[in-house]
């Protein structure tokens, strides 16, 4: 797993893969977004914390007990069957302790990203709710990957997959109507979502989330699996990794109808993509066995209340 703590300029996450820039006209549509273009305050600071070496469960447990709600939630988390730790935690400062500092920007970013998936229906068929399904699906089932193959980090890979579609959320807000029509078109005839959106707004969803997750100072691995989760095979093998099993956890959710599955139509998992990894397509169907269950366990305590 890629260190969360390199330097995330544009200039490093451009020399590792080609660069997603908006055109200008979607940049100054972009600079419209009003109720996703910032995170919470209190997520801002747990995020620039975690980046920082200096860092320790002390200065966490400063920043967080002054969100009763977070705290709350993270009490939450750490009690549930999701983490399975073996007796209930009471306190938050040996929460952080058990959890660590990164499994707690993990539970921040679920937290804030959760209440932003709301809002009018998408389209006849789906609901800014499908979104949210379908990105906390695809978290779920890339942390049992990640976890079945003995990946350090798991969590990490559990956030990824939560926040790889991030992009709709920006187009669902500038171009709501747009938005619609690519539910519609592509609900109607399968085909690639990604060049659909080229056609019709102009950027795909990847490049749309690369801006915003850019914006949020997001650390490189996050990047990189918002802006490639369709295509892991134009970066370096240093970040291919992530965004690879990202890649195979959206393609089985959206096989499996999780929410807005419409982004993987025609998708397929090419055994190098498995070979790359050290998974065997056993095991992702032994994950799909356990995912309802799982699934159930992360809706329960991260979905919106």
């Amino acid at each position: 797993m890629p260190s969360t703590s390199e330097p995330s300029s544009p200039e490093t996450l451009a020399g590792l893969a080609p660069a997603k820039t908006l055109p200008p006209p979607l940049q100054k549509a972009m600079a419209r977004v009003t109720e996703i273009a910032s995170l919470p305050e209190i997520t801002t600071k747990i995020v620039q914390a975690v980046e920082d070496p200096r860092a320790t469960a002390q200065h966490m447990h400063e920043i967080v007990k002054n969100d009763p709600a977070l705290a709350t939630k993270i009490l939450k988390v750490v009690n549930s069957a999701f983490y399975g730790l073996p007796s209930q935690i009471a306190s938050l400062d040996r929460a952080i302790i058990m959890l660590g500092l990164s499994a707690v920007k993990n539970i921040a970013l679920a937290a804030s990203l959760a209440k932003m998936f709301r809002g009018d229906p998408i389209s006849d068929q789906f609901s800014p709710r499908d979104l949210w399904r379908h990105s906390i699906s695809v978290g779920v089932f890339a942390r049992l990957l990640a976890q079945r193959l003995h990946m350090a980090l798991a969590d990490e890979y559990f956030v990824a997959g939560l926040v790889h579609d991030m992009g709709l959320l920006v187009i669902g807000q500038v171009f709501p109507s747009k938005l619609r029509e690519l539910a519609e078109r592509c609900y109607a005839q399968p085909q690639d979502y990604c060049a659909a959106e080229q056609s019709i707004v102009g950027a795909d969803h990847q490049t749309f989330g690369a801006a915003l997750a850019g914006k949020w100072k997001f650390p490189p691995a996050l990047r990189y699996a918002v802006a490639y989760h369709h295509e892991p095979h134009l970066l370096q093998p240093e970040f291919r990794k992530i965004v690879s099993l990202i890649y195979i956890a959206d393609t089985v959710c959206g096989q499996l109808k999780h929410g807005y599955f419409l982004t993987t139509q025609g998708q397929e998992i090419r055994e190098e993509m498995l070979q790359f990894l050290g998974a065997e397509r056993t095991a992702l169907d032994e994950i799909c066995a356990a995912l309802p269950e799982k699934l159930a366990e992360a809706e329960q305590i991260l979905s919106p209340e």
